[in-house]
């Protein structure tokens, strides 16, 4: 197996054509559920931009291939994959993504994005898939095609700068983790907001954030914001819920990372106003399963801080 690895915070994967110049941007959750609690009613998180240069997954939860089928968007069309950081509820599918490309013979360049140990992270997947590449189908006098799977690691930092044919692409450090500045683990890990500035239109991502004037300055002016949010009385409930013998200290824990590593409605709507952005879709929803009610009640917390249009995004919905 060879895996190319590049440390660059530039490179392009596509070259734009007149043809792709002129084609906006189309943001699709295909996922809209902050892990690790499944639900039957929305998919791990995850999101497709779709350019005239092709597909660009955007994090990359359990079950995007699945996801990427019912939005019509072929593994073929999909020319990179960017992940904001590694937790597992936005990387489990990209064991699916480079294993169903080889099963299927897509044979073109990927290139995964993402913050440092990106490169571990793909190295595994791909030592995982040995033992089944090695099998293959176990039919008499199979062939068997060298495993050359095109990947290319790409590891990102804050202020990264790169372009994926005519979009360009800004990462900025949030705020989802927070070590002590300077320390080993702080150098070791990031979690990254994105923003794409294409023909005609521009999306910030914010990735999994607390509150952040990073992210604020990453996303001003731009045409959608998409943001995750968390309800975090009824998450801490669920979790509560579902793990009632979790020890205290874990339990302390994750309290913690849940109040000062998300945006709750409000704080959604304050960075929307201070960003001076044009629309807001709120994706990666950690909470229970979301009533029509429950959804009105969050658009009207967004709304008391910015007076723009706000959306409560479900799976598969194009914005």
């Amino acid at each position: 197996m060879r895996l190319i690895g590049i440390a660059l915070a530039a490179t392009a994967v596509a070259l734009a054509s007149p043809a792709s110049a002129q084609v906006a941007a189309r943001w699709i959750t295909l996922g809209t559920q902050g892990g690790p609690i499944p639900l039957k009613s929305r998919s791990q998180p995850a999101n497709v931009l779709l350019t005239g240069d092709g597909a660009f997954v955007v994090d990359a939860g359990d079950g995007v291939v699945e996801q990427l089928a019912k939005a019509e968007v072929s593994l073929q069309e999909v020319k990179a994959v960017l992940l904001s950081h590694l937790h597992f509820d936005h990387t489990a599918g990209l064991f699916g993504i480079l294993s169903l490309r080889w099963q299927t013979n897509i044979a073109s360049p990927l290139a995964v994005y993402g913050p440092p140990g990106t490169r571990t992270l793909v190295d595994g997947i791909l030592a995982a898939m040995a033992p089944a590449v090695r099998a293959g189908y176990a039919y008499p006098g199979e062939f068997k095609a060298p495993f050359e799977p095109g990947v290319t690691v790409v590891e990102i930092r804050d202020g990264a700068s790169f372009d994926l044919g005519s979009t360009h692409v800004t990462a900025a450090k949030n705020t989802h983790y927070t070590f002590t500045p300077g320390s080993a683990d702080d150098r070791a890990f990031e979690s990254l907001a994105f923003r794409f500035d294409g023909p005609g239109r521009s999306i910030a991502y914010t990735g999994d954030t607390g509150p952040s004037q990073a992210v604020e300055r990453l996303a001003r002016g731009a045409d959608l914001l998409v943001t995750e949010m968390i309800d975090f009385d009824r998450t801490v409930a669920e979790i509560h819920r579902v793990s009632p013998n979790m020890p205290v200290a874990a339990m302390t824990g994750i309290t913690i990372h849940l109040r000062d590593h998300h945006l709750t409605p409000k704080q959604v709507g304050e960075l929307a106003r201070v960003a001076g952005v044009k629309s807001v879709v709120v994706t990666h929803l950690s909470a229970p399963a979301i009533t029509e009610a429950r959804a009105s009640e969050y658009l009207r917390e967004i709304g008391a801080a910015y007076p723009g249009p706000a959306v409560i995004a479900n799976d598969l919905e194009t914005f």
